[in-house]
């Protein structure tokens, strides 16, 4: 008997991790734009940080200085770290600081052209 218990606890306390973790996921539509136009982004909260995470089928675009950017619900832009990296590799993760106060896009900005190479947009902004 105090066996069915404990494994109906561990169930129940396995659902509702897993129910809260997929309630603090939140993915994009698909990137948009003439140079970024594979993959999606995804926010977490991970720590009580924000996090956004680029889809394993994102191609960095062949640009000189390409860069993160967060656009908010009220249209304010944030431009953030650099996507290109030393050795050819990608942040392909990124804290979201905390002055941001909600994510309504992603782009990917070059920064050396100063333009959009592309977006995603979330259906619903995100905190």
């Amino acid at each position: 008997m105090i066996y069915k218990t404990i494994l109906a606890s561990l169930t129940a306390l396995v659902i509702a991790a897993t129910t809260s973790f997929a309630q603090d996921s939140h993915k994009s539509g698909p990137f948009k734009g003439a140079k970024a136009n594979t993959g999606h982004v995804t926010h977490t909260t991970e720590g009580g940080n924000s996090v956004l995470t680029l889809s394993d089928d994102f191609k960095a675009p062949d640009t000189p200085d390409p860069h993160w950017q967060i656009v908010d619900s009220s249209g304010n832009t944030y431009l953030l770290q650099k996507l290109s990296i030393k050795g050819g590799k990608m942040n392909r993760k990124i804290t979201v600081p905390k002055y941001v106060p909600d994510i309504a896009k992603v782009q990917i900005w070059c920064a050396f052209a100063e333009t959009n190479l592309g977006e995603a947009a979330f259906e619903q902004p995100v905190k």
